[in-house]
């Protein structure tokens, strides 16, 4: 997983999470990226400094193993299925749907899908309980 300080063209500051460095531009290539401030598909990164581990000693637990990480990702990698496996997919309309759920005018169910930045600041002001779903593993052919 790689963690991105983004930006929008209205210096709107916020983090966000990929798999790969390439998922990362083909998302801000297709218009997919959105700050979820202001919804501006104008999304750059930021500058930041790498996360190189130092010589001194943090304290037991401040590092994850390479073990820990592959337990890390078996396990966002469970949850995403269990998603997929059970939860009803509704595409676009997540927001409208989670929000009709939420108040009683749709079925109670599990669901996932796709939203904009700006509809899931609306669902989480609402008071909607959202999540996001762990992102997808990278295919093999991703993998060094």
């Amino acid at each position: 997983m790689i963690k991105y300080a983004l930006t929008c063209d209205h210096e709107h500051s916020f983090e966000g999470w990929f798999g790969t460095s390439a998922e990362y531009d083909d998302q801000v290539g297709r218009g997919l990226l959105a700050c979820p401030v202001c919804d501006s598909i104008k999304v750059r990164k930021q500058i930041m400094a790498p996360a190189v581990a130092g010589t001194k000693n943090r304290g037991p637990g401040s590092e994850v193993s390479p073990q820990m990480r592959g337990m890390m990702m078996e396990a966002m990698g469970k949850v995403r299925a269990h998603v997929e496996e059970n939860f009803d997919y509704v595409g676009d309309a997540f927001a409208k749907e989670a929000r009709d759920i939420h108040e009683g005018r749709s079925e109670e169910r599990g669901i996932y899908g796709e939203a904009t930045p700006l509809e899931v600041k609306k669902l989480v002001a609402d008071g909607v309980p959202v999540a996001p779903l762990p992102p997808a593993p990278p295919k093999k052919t991703e993998v060094n």
